[in-house]
């Protein structure tokens, strides 16, 4: 038995992604902290399935690391995606540099 009440639960959500108002239902949970099965005292986002299919399919592969190696969620926003974007550029033309080796 899931531990919330389904009188608690709401009906429609706003999805992060692009703003749209949707059915519960019709959405996808997200858990920014990626734990969406552990959810005492937890409020959950939520894509449509739209931007879930477009989002969510990426590679993920190292992201959890990067995460943390940026201290995602002790810095300011601004701060955070700065360093993000810089680091995953650096990263990217390392591996351009290599490919042009190859």
């Amino acid at each position: 038995m899931w531990p919330w009440s389904s009188q608690n639960r709401t009906t429609t959500v706003t999805c992060l992604a692009c703003g749209e108002e949707i059915g519960r239902s019709k959405a996808r949970e997200y858990d920014k902290y990626g734990n969406r099965w552990d959810r005492e005292d937890k409020a959950f986002e939520y894509l449509c399935k739209d931007c879930h299919r477009e989002l969510c399919p990426h590679p993920r592969h190292g992201l959890e690391d990067l995460l943390v190696e940026l201290e995602a969620g002790e810095r300011d926003q601004e701060a955070f995606l700065r360093a993000y974007l810089l680091t995953v550029q650096k990263r990217q033309d390392r591996v351009e540099e290599r490919r042009e080796w190859e």
